[in-house]
């Protein structure tokens, strides 16, 4: 989870999930000078981009233990997540079958 001793912009930098108003983003991507994200709600995409500044300006709620992030239109709350990503370096993972069964 998110700790209270650091920034929204911090917290998205070692994030590969998020949240954004109980939605799971299926994809976001934090720019020099902007934050984008998308994510789907039933059939419709849904789509918000914050400027650097707005990120900047969000706030901790430790409560909910989630950021609120403002735009022009309305404050959204955003979980910052961290998920397992398998590895694509199949190089471990050659194993011999007959050395795996113990069979000489």
């Amino acid at each position: 989870m998110t700790s209270t001793n650091q920034t929204l912009l911090a917290a998205l930098q070692t994030s590969n999930m998020l949240e954004i108003d109980g939605l799971h983003a299926w994809e976001f991507s934090l720019g020099d000078d902007h934050l984008e994200i998308e994510a789907i709600d039933g059939r419709e995409r849904k789509f918000w981009r914050f400027s650097l500044a707005q990120v900047q300006a969000a706030t901790f709620d430790t409560q909910l233990q989630s950021w609120t992030l403002s735009d022009d239109n309305a404050d959204h709350r955003i979980v910052c997540l961290s998920a397992f990503t398998p590895s694509d370096d199949d190089a471990d993972e050659d194993v011999d079958v007959d050395d795996a069964s113990g069979r000489d």
